[in-house]
């Protein structure tokens, strides 16, 4: 029991930190209680832990620990038949790929995570994921497909916001001027 309270307390304290924008600080708590987890055996939470350092990893701007840290993720999930979370491990895995500067690798991920979240129902994570898909494929040169991409993002949504539902209408514009 007393293993279980450290990893919520470790937990608490990564989000602490995390909201402080102590992000290292986070990363490594999130770690910790990874740690912990495998050593209860629990594999599913030490990998969502491992997700969560990532992210933190990420912000703090150690990009190759971020990727370090999720690397194998979405095959836990996988192998678990959690598909949702094995979405949002490929989209943290193709937000570390990005910011690695390895783009073909973050695209292919992005889309893999695509598609896992819109079959678990994950609107709002697949509509993030869009974005960040659509932003790369920008930076790469691929206008339509980034068009595509945010616009398939924003039709998925169940409840768009009102600058959604202006973006949806934006990102229809070239289309209509192409005549399709």
């Amino acid at each position: 029991m007393s293993e279980t309270i450290s990893q919520k307390q470790l937990i608490s304290e990564a989000r602490a930190a995390y909201k402080k924008g102590k992000y290292l600080d986070a990363g490594r708590s999130f770690e910790a209680a990874a740690t912990g987890y495998l050593a209860e055996g629990d594999e599913l939470s030490a990998a969502e832990m491992r997700n969560n350092a990532s992210v933190s990893y990420l912000q703090a701007g150690e990009t190759e620990l971020a990727f370090q840290t999720v690397e194998g993720t979405d095959e836990i999930f996988a192998s678990a038949g959690d598909i949702q979370r094995q979405g949002i491990a490929l989209g943290n895995l193709g937000a570390a790929l990005e910011a690695d500067d390895r783009y073909e690798e973050a695209i292919d991920s992005y889309e893999k995570s695509s598609e896992l979240l819109k079959m678990a129902g994950e609107s709002e994570f697949r509509a993030n994921v869009m974005q960040s898909l659509s932003q790369l494929q920008l930076k790469t040169g691929r206008q339509f497909e980034a068009l595509a991409s945010m616009e398939a993002g924003i039709d998925g949504l169940e409840s768009p916001s009102a600058k959604q539902r202006f973006l949806k209408r934006l990102l229809k514009l070239p289309y209509k001027y192409m005549g399709n």
